[in-house]
């Protein structure tokens, strides 16, 4: 496994990108309950979670082309900056980057106990330095907490023998202390009986932190102050004391530029923050004036994918969702699913999809995912596009959907047929939305598929030269295997995708005469040879591809 100089491995690395990512996710719900400040808009959880998985899934991607680890760690860092949300996902964007930053620069004389503990520190002045007016009992006091206990720890090692981990142990547990602290510093924390909401998730990434170095799961006792959920927050509330506006983008910009930027924005409203380098700044700022904030931006650089929210219309937004809107009103939670065959239409109608057929040189268009979105009468969607191409139209078509006001859309990333039965497998219809498309995300990501195709015309893959005929063997999106018989290449698809562990195995068969033999011989082995997986086989009738399979 390659290394950082100083020993920091990408397999952990990786592990705790994942491990974050799963525990924000579980935490997700608690934090939003908790935000009251800077505005209750009640998106705080939400927010640090994408930022977040943002930055894990860049990494993620880099890690499965064979990237290096600075190369990987730069990409994590881009992520992050890319997928930041909200006040204080700009923030954790901002630490993350920092963190990622001092792990490249480290030296081959420095320990791994050390370069931690610099890098919390260096996170924590950057976040410091990226608000305009950092405020304490916030998300930066957790941070200044743990990085000074991480600190106190290095300098009082004598004999050399502290690890990282008794650096995000200790950083961890002083990160909890301080977030119970937040209400004795903030005025609105103590009055809604909270701690605070960026706090808590920053606490809950070192909490990762510290278990994927210890093996231990922390014991957090009593956190104080967690409110009822959820917190009841009239509209009117919203705007009584502060700008009404978020507004957030992207920045091309010069260094020198973004320090006249933060002075005009300073002045237009207040929760400045601007983070990134390189030529590339996220931008966050509540404000009454939309048009200046934006304009100052121009004056800067180019700012782009610009984002606006009007704080009032968000939470009356959020209290219409509970709200019936009399006779005609849409209701319930559907499916739309992309399928590419004949079988597998039965398959997402029978789990109660609405489906857009497609398949090989037909792929849906923005359109027809959208009249599936209208025609599904349902007040909450989710998209499974089921192909990476399928993708962005399935996000276009969810966004102008939205923009009736009367439907919720969330687009889950599909990239085969095999991971959106996977996440319709946990569909959960009596689930808050967000947590069933949080649930149905993971399980689609953790499904590692692959296929069995035969080729057409001679290429290089990154298995090797093909001829036309040969079978090709994918894995995760991937050539993998080159050979001349179905079954052989099929066996090693499903080593590969068994190797990396599993409980279920999915195997798809084709449209291909040859397609149901294969699958049933597919499974056999895989029984005989894996006594301890549970498989299923389906009649799919995808054309091109005699197998697709999936290991969950």
């Amino acid at each position: 496994m390659e290394q950082v100089p100083h020993g920091i491995a990408l397999d952990t690395i990786l592990r705790f990108v994942d491990v974050g990512t799963d525990a924000l996710s579980a935490a997700r719900e608690e934090i939003d309950a908790l935000n009251v400040y800077p505005v209750p808009d009640g998106d705080t959880g939400t927010n640090m979670f994408l930022t977040f998985s943002a930055a894990r899934d860049a990494i993620r991607e880099a890690a499965g082309r064979g990237a290096s680890v600075p190369e990987c760690l730069a990409v994590f860092r881009r992520g992050a900056l890319l997928g930041a949300r909200g006040n204080s996902g700009v923030i954790l964007s901002q630490m993350l980057g920092a963190v990622a930053s001092r792990i490249e620069r480290s030296r081959p004389e420095e320990s791994y106990a050390l370069v931690m503990a610099d890098a919390l520190a260096v996170a924590t002045d950057a976040s410091y330095a990226a608000v305009g007016q950092p405020v304490e009992g916030t998300i930066l006091s957790v941070a200044r907490a743990a990085s000074d206990a991480a600190q106190k720890l290095v300098a009082d090692d004598a004999d050399g023998s502290l690890r990282a981990s008794h650096v995000f142990s200790a950083a961890a547990a002083a990160a909890r202390e301080a977030l119970a602290r937040t209400p004795e510093q903030l005025r609105v924390l103590a009055d809604a009986g909270v701690v605070d909401a960026g706090g808590r998730g920053l606490s809950v990434v070192l909490d990762a932190a510290e278990r994927v170095l210890t093996g231990r799961v922390p014991v957090v006792e009593g956190r104080k102050g967690v409110p009822r959920i959820p917190v009841v927050l009239p509209a009117g509330d919203l705007t009584a004391e502060g700008p009404s506006y978020e507004v957030m983008y992207l920045l091309d910009a010069e260094e020198q530029a973004v320090v006249a930027l933060r002075a005009a924005l300073a002045g237009l409203g207040d929760s400045l923050v601007v983070v990134g380098s390189e030529g590339l700044w996220n931008v966050h700022v509540h404000v009454d004036d939309v048009g200046a904030a934006i304009e100052a931006g121009l004056a800067a650089g180019r700012p782009h994918r610009i984002r606006v929210t009007h704080f009032a219309e968000q939470v009356a937004e959020q209290s219409a969702r509970h709200e019936a809107t009399g006779p005609g009103a849409l209701s319930g939670r559907r499916i739309v699913a992309v399928a590419a065959g004949a079988g597998l239409t039965r398959l997402f109608e029978d789990a109660g999809a609405v489906v857009v057929p497609a398949g090989p040189g037909r792929r849906p268009s923005t359109g027809q995912v959208l009249a599936a979105i209208e025609e599904s009468g349902a007040a909450e969607v989710v998209v499974l596009p089921n192909d990476p191409d399928s993708v962005r139209v399935a996000e276009i078509a969810a966004r102008t959907a939205e923009e009736s006001g009367r439907v919720r859309v969330a687009v889950i990333p599909t990239q085969a047929q095999v991971q959106g039965l996977a996440a319709l497998a946990v569909h959960e219809p009596g689930r808050a939305f967000e947590q069933d498309v949080l649930e149905m995300t993971a399980t689609a990501r953790h499904a590692r598929h692959g296929a069995v195709t035969v080729a057409a015309k001679r290429a290089i893959t990154m298995a090797g030269p093909c001829e036309p005929g040969d079978v090709l063997g994918v894995v995760d999106g991937d050539f993998a295997v080159v050979g001349q018989e179905l079954f052989e290449v099929a066996v090693e698809v499903l080593e590969r995708l068994v190797g990396a562990g599993g409980e279920l195995v999915t195997v798809v068969a084709g449209a291909d005469p040859r397609a149901g033999e294969l699958a049933a011989r597919c499974a056999e082995r895989v029984e005989s040879a894996h006594p301890h997986l549970d498989v299923v086989v389906y009649d799919g009738g995808q054309e091109r591809y005699p197998l697709l399979v999936s290991v969950e």
